[in-house]
């Protein structure tokens, strides 16, 4: 490994294609948002007008805004159940945790579509109740009954249940292998000495998995910004906007108005807070309790 010219040689390959694959399509991404239009029709050079059109489009603001209400729900709880469901598997499933594990990570691998339409079909209204409001009529309370996907306050809520249950078993089964390494004598130890449940929590094992918990953050974070698949198959966006996201913006300028230069810029733009929010997580991260 002290040669230069064999590391070089190795890492060359993954480079050139990593280069081609991530980079090149970032500044094609970035020229493209200062063009109005679509290439071949009319495609023409208009510097920054894309970027300040954004800022004065509601529809664009609405699903900026829309998106990170989202984030800032779905990410902290993510994480947060996953952290709470790996401790309880860990510390007080005695038998047959990797049947738990499997089973709590089961959501994760279903295809979006399908989890889409699980969800459609529970919280139907038409032609019969779905399994959520069957339950209400059940139980006597008819005037909860409503259809939850139809209304601009139910939407977005069912839509945030839905991606934080699939992607809490993810989480879980990386912070309990992480949870596994924790030196059982230093647990043991921390309980000799009095420590409760809370605080062999918050100065043992939080420290001890500070590291993963930023790192479940940031793969958390880069999933929800990046917000379409579930929220296209489960609402389409709706209503009204209620429920569109910015890649979703993007996608609907780019791709059904045709105006390439505007959706390019509102790509550029999500790529700009991923990697600030990235940046400020991982150094975060990085700092003591």
């Amino acid at each position: 490994m002290s040669d230069k010219r064999a590391i070089c040689l190795m890492v060359m390959p993954s480079l050139l294609i990593f280069v081609g694959i991530v980079f090149v399509p970032i500044v094609w991404t970035f020229v493209y948002s200062l063009y109005s239009g679509m290439p071949g029709f009319n495609f023409q050079f208009t510097g920054f007008t894309n970027y300040i059109e954004m800022f004065r489009n509601q529809h664009t603001m609405d699903s900026f805004r829309v998106n990170w209400r989202y984030i800032m729900i779905v990410t902290p709880l993510q994480v947060s159940f996953g952290l709470l469901i790996a401790l309880m598997v860990h510390f007080s499933v005695r038998r047959n945790k990797t049947l738990v594990r499997t089973v709590v990570f089961i959501p994760t691998i279903l295809p979006a579509v399908a989890v889409a339409q699980m969800f459609i079909k529970m919280l139907a209204l038409i032609p019969n109740h779905g399994l959520v409001n069957a339950l209400l009529d059940l139980a006597g309370l008819e005037q909860f009954i409503q259809p939850w996907l139809g209304q601009t306050s139910t939407a977005f809520t069912w839509l945030c249940v839905m991606d934080i249950w699939t992607a809490v078993g993810f989480h879980c089964v990386i912070i309990y292998g992480a949870l596994v390494d924790v030196s059982e004598e230093i647990i043991e130890a921390a309980r000799i000495d009095g420590a409760g449940r809370l605080r062999l929590f918050w100065n043992i094992l939080l420290p001890c998995l500070k590291t993963i918990l930023v790192t479940c953050l940031v793969f958390s974070f880069t999933g929800t910004i990046k917000m379409f698949e579930s929220a296209t198959a489960l609402t389409r966006g709706g209503p009204g906007h209620a429920t569109t996201s910015m890649t979703m913006n993007m996608y609907e300028n780019a791709f059904t108005y045709n105006q390439y230069g505007y959706g390019s810029a509102v790509a550029f733009m999500i790529l700009l807070q991923c990697i600030v929010v990235t940046f400020i997580v991982s150094k975060l991260g990085r700092e003591k309790f």
